[in-house]
């Protein structure tokens, strides 16, 4: 091959060099047997399942995606089930956002156990998350508290949020095991110190920032959702620097839900319509969408699958999909 030949052929190998580096996504839905659930959260299990909240029908659901069989299990009534975690024992956990407890499921013979919160003011229990210690730590938006819960004996304990109708919301945590937590009312993230739940407020840049939201990824990178002013952000856990972008459907995108999957983070923007799957590669600020077919519903959650997907909860449209990405 001479020199010109080969300065033809590096150059197209580099104009369709990108074009294999992206992924091809497919997003399978399925509707739940409970018409109205409402599924809010969903959680993807080590045995490739997906669970879901239907908030409105005081159900968790289990899907399983290679049969598409449901199992449903009935909690107390007027639970209004929102976030779900599983702990290392397979038992699922989930915040009683209208009942105001922690509730836990044995999935192998239905039994659930309920948690009162000890606070009648602590009201909405929204997301609960499991540290490596086996403590479940979980904002109570309405309440403006951060709580944990002892498993194995069942103690709760609850800090109010120093800034007024913070509306502590997503949360998340980083790598050595300190919780994050999104301030929805607020510019800011909290910070909670996991021996004494002592709160340091870290204020993001914007006044106008609103993070709902929020992801860590392994080498404690916070990022999250700016649902009022349709953009996602990024702050340093290290540095504390900072940085947003505009999501790609702009001021009315209202991004929602957002997880990190490989070196991605992907996230949902729950203002088109229909709502869009959207992927941000940090290293060269490119976006790409796509819409969910049945038009979502609001995805207010999403989380990765242990074979590198995505598994969201439609909300409005009463379905769960799984988000397959090659």
């Amino acid at each position: 091959m001479n020199r010109f030949a080969l300065t033809i052929f590096l150059g197209i190998l580099v104009c369709i060099a990108p074009a294999f580096a992206q992924p091809t996504v497919t997003i399978r839905e399925w509707v739940v047997p409970t018409a109205g659930s409402h599924p809010h959260d969903p959680l993807a299990t080590a045995d490739g399942a997906i669970w879901y909240t239907g908030q409105m029908a005081d159900v968790l659901g289990r899907l399983d995606p290679a049969t598409g069989t449901f199992k449903e299990y009935h909690l107390p009534q007027g639970s209004g089930p929102h976030g779900l975690v599983a702990d290392k024992n397979g038992d699922i956990w989930y915040t009683a956002n209208f009942k105001g407890t922690i509730g836990r499921l044995d999935p192998r013979t239905g039994s659930v156990k309920e948690y009162p919160l000890p606070d009648p003011a602590a009201r909405d229990p929204h997301t609960p998350v499991f540290d490596r210690n086996g403590m479940l730590w979980f904002t109570v938006q309405g309440g403006d508290m951060i709580g944990r819960l002892d498993p194995t004996t069942g103690a709760i304990k609850l800090v109010r949020v120093p800034t007024p109708r913070a509306l502590p919301y997503g949360l998340a945590i980083d790598s050595k095991g300190v919780p994050y937590f999104a301030e929805f009312g607020a510019n800011k993230i909290g910070r909670v110190d996991p021996q004494t739940m002592e709160i340091r407020e870290l204020v993001l840049e914007n006044p106008g920032a609103r993070p709902r939201r929020i992801a860590i990824t392994p080498d404690d990178v916070l990022w999250y959702t700016d649902y009022v002013r349709g953009s996602i952000g990024r702050y340093d856990i290290k540095t504390g620097k900072q940085g947003e972008w505009p999501s790609p459907a702009g001021g009315r995108a209202y991004p929602y839900a957002i997880t990190v999957l490989g070196t991605a983070v992907w996230y949902s923007e729950s203002g088109p319509r229909p709502n869009t799957v959207v992927r941000f590669d940090p290293a060269t600020a490119r976006f790409e969408s796509w819409p969910i077919p049945s038009g979502g519903g609001v995805v207010r959650n999403m989380m990765p699958t242990r074979d590198g997907n995505l598994a969201l909860a439609c909300s409005g449209e009463n379905r769960v999909a799984l988000v397959v990405v090659k």
